[in-house]
């Protein structure tokens, strides 16, 4: 059988890696992660970046193609070879007739049909070799580009490293107590037990070391101060037995192999080694999170709203690339709580200065509650005593109304009576709710005014519309910015005089990494016969319509609009949808004219009901006879500062009622202009051009051949109406 691919990624012309630091600083668009910070990263070794869990301006993503590989790179070979000739096929005999013989093609059917997977995997031996890279990438503007790595060098005395096993008793499961431990036991008993060495610690089971220790196994008791929990309680003594026990010796020769292109898997053990080590001194300077660090220090903070604040900080990675190991650092940010009062965290929170002034709503109470639930807060009325706590809800009662017993006789007072006797702190919100602090059995109130929210709490829940944007703005920087900045922050680690590094005989270069690039000519983009230009070279990176139709145009004959902006006039929407279905004619799309329905206006919080009634409503005009030919499209115009609607609307568009659906906001409404409305007939067409009927029977075809000798039957469904393919918007 031939090969089933006749060129790997990254072969013959214009070819490359995605990784900055292995080939090529390519462009490319960074995009969101998950999680509550954000983050652009690059994938270590060749192939194409990907984004991953932080906000972080531009960045990897599409990784841009690359140069020619370093002489020490490992060579790519393939691990499959088979013969170009196919097997077991038996030739026709002479003066043979068709109709006598089955074809080699339908031969070779039945056989696969008579096989199981195992079967036809195991009938391709799979060989240790990889065939050589026929070539190397010409074709392109040669230059340099510079990527934000760092290049690292591990000296030889330095490489005898030794891993042990740690176990902590009473067990532990925060690292920052681990770490706390670690670090008295460290500064105790370095020059003695542990014979001098600096050991690096992961903060749960592992610990690492240049060089053994004077021990197999040994115990340790160390005493601390036990973690503040936040129940005001006041902190008491706590011993720890620390058992620290020799478990292996890291192995950096396969690293070295590995670097030299005499391996051709990275060895993880020892990256995650030293990536421990690199990560050891900015743990304790400042606040870890994923593989990110965070600091007011590291840059200027900025509001996001509602009590929210952003931190800059940096990302560092130790990655193997064809020129050696290097430490990719970049920047990052991500939300913190406001270090405020909590009167004034409220006040924010709901957007209203007149929280001083009036009790509070049922629906106000629960969302204090839910933001509150689990903040740390330190007390203020007791001048240098601020005693911290953790918040476990709010009282149901205000705090003019709430009493607590004093004594065991019975003795009852008001928060109000007390805080006045007690500390001569007379509250002035007394309709506020107080904060529950402690546990349920013996809960503690503390008026608002008196509390303050501890700083460094990260802000782990999900980020509003406006905050997102905000937090991308801080975090969207130009390339020369951006640079400045990772140069200061590098400088600012002094990794050349991190006590760690020197431990364990790491060296980081102070300079960018200066990368071999190509810039490659764009491709010429193909449009309809019939438009006046035919065909476009873009230039910088961009072209538009003008004068072009689409290659295939689709067809939309019914749809109509749902308008869910206040702002957004019924004339503006009626006049919006007009320019948009000429432009998606004029584009090469067969698009009627007049929406089957008028345009109307929806209440956001009705999305569900007002999609379906005018989805109904369409299909009883259309009537039953065309009913089986429907491809009504829906055009949702959407608030600037859409929260989930967005995503409610896709949901039931697509899922409920298979409907294909085109959203845009109500700036792009006012605005639009002739780059506006191209971009939406583009993502239109695309949308009502494309049917999932012809995947559904190539999918049900290749089923059909594995599964028939299992007997099993596999059925696909697709909702009627669907279409295959989604744009963004």
């Amino acid at each position: 059988m031939g090969s089933w691919r006749q060129k790997l990624p990254g072969l013959g012309e214009g070819s490359g890696s995605g990784s900055q630091a292995a080939e090529a600083g390519g462009g490319g668009r960074g995009f969101r992660g998950r999680g509550g910070f954000y983050h652009q990263q690059q994938s270590p070794q060749g192939g194409r970046g990907r984004g991953t869990g932080y906000y972080s301006g531009g960045g990897g993503g599409r990784g841009g193609r690359g140069a020619v590989p370093s002489a020490i790179a490992p060579e790519l070979r393939q691990a499959m070879q088979t013969s170009n000739e196919p097997d077991n096929i038996p030739a026709p005999e002479a003066g043979s007739q068709s109709q006598d013989a089955p074809s080699p093609s339908e031969e070779a059917v039945d056989q696969l049909k008579g096989l199981s997977v195992q079967d036809i995997v195991q009938a391709f031996p799979v060989s240790s070799k990889f065939p050589h890279r026929p070539g190397n990438g010409s074709v392109g503007t040669r230059c340099l580009v510079k990527a934000n790595h760092f290049f690292a060098e591990l000296l030889p005395a330095k490489k005898d490293l030794h891993q042990y096993d740690v176990s902590v008793t009473p067990e532990v499961t925060s690292r920052i107590v681990n770490r706390s431990v670690m670090e008295e036991l460290v500064r105790l008993h370095k020059l003695s037990y542990l014979g001098g060495r600096l050991p690096a610690y992961d903060g749960r089971k592992s610990l690492y070391t240049a060089g053994p220790l004077p021990f197999t196994s040994k115990e340790f008791h160390i005493t601390l101060l036990e973690e503040d929990d936040g129940s005001g309680v006041e902190r008491r003594k706590k011993t720890y037995k620390v058992v620290i026990k020799f478990a292996a010796r890291a192995d950096l020769r396969r690293l070295e192999q590995f670097l030299a292109g005499r391996q051709a898997e990275a060895p993880q053990e020892a990256l995650q080694v030293l990536d421990i080590v690199l990560r050891e001194l900015p743990t304790t300077r400042y606040a870890p999170f994923g593989r990110s660090f965070f600091s007011p220090d590291l840059g200027r903070r900025r509001s996001l709203g509602e009590g929210i604040e952003s931190w800059r900080g940096f990302y560092q990675s130790i990655r193997p690339t064809q020129m050696g190991l290097s430490l990719n650092i970049d920047m990052s940010a991500t939300a913190f709580f406001e270090p405020l009062p909590v009167i004034d965290f409220v006040a924010q929170l709901l957007n209203t200065d007149d929280i001083y002034s009036r009790p509070l709503l049922d629906a106000e109470r629960v969302k204090i509650k839910k933001a509150l639930r689990g903040v740390k807060v330190e007390v203020t009325h007791r001048g240098n005593m601020r005693r911290k706590y953790r918040i476990a809800g709010l009282t149901s009662q205000e705090t003019r109304e709430l009493t607590f017993p004093v004594d065991q006789g019975g003795t009852v007072k008001s928060v109000v009576q007390y805080f006045q006797e007690t500390y001569g702190f007379a509250i002035q919100h007394t309709y506020l709710p107080c904060l529950q602090v402690g546990n349920q059995q013996h809960p503690n109130y503390l008026p608002m005014e008196v509390c303050k929210i501890v700083e460094g709490q990260r802000y782990s829940k999900r980020l509003n519309q406006s905050q997102i944007r905000a937090l991308l703005e801080e975090t969207c920087q130009r390339p020369h910015d951006r640079e400045r900045d990772i140069i200061q922050m590098m400088n600012h680690n002094s990794y050349h005089e991190d006590p760690y590094a020197k431990e364990f005989g790491i060296k980081i270069s102070e300079r960018l990494a200066s990368i071999e690039a190509r810039i490659l000519p764009a491709p010429r983009l193909k449009y309809n016969e019939t438009g006046r230009e035919k065909d476009c070279l873009p230039r910088v990176g961009q072209w538009n319509m003008m004068n072009k139709k689409m290659v295939n145009g689709g067809r939309v004959r019914s749809w109509t609009c749902v308008n869910f902006a206040r702002n957004v006039q019924e004339n503006v929407a009626i006049g919006f949808c007009r320019e948009l279905a000429r432009m998606c004619q004029a584009s090469g799309m067969d698009f009627a004219l007049e929406p089957i329905l008028p345009p109307i206006y929806a209440h956001p919080d009705k999305v569900e009901r007002a999609l379906k009634a005018r989805f109904h409503d369409a299909m009883n005009l259309l009537g039953p006879q065309r009913r089986e030919q429907l491809d009504l499209l829906l055009i949702g115009i959407l608030p600037d500062n859409n929260g989930s609607l967005y995503g409610d609307l896709k949901r039931i568009c697509e899922i409920d009622l298979g409907l294909v659906s085109q959203c845009c906001c109500a700036k792009q409404v006012f605005k639009m202009n002739k780059q506006i409305l191209a971009n939406l007939a583009l993502k239109i067409n695309v949308k009502a051009g494309f049917s999932t009927d012809h995947y559904a029977f190539l999918f049900v075809l290749h089923l059909h051949l594995v599964s028939e000798s299992k007997k099993k039957r596999i059925f696909l469904c697709f909702p009627k109406g669907r279409r295959k393919e989604h744009g963004a918007g």
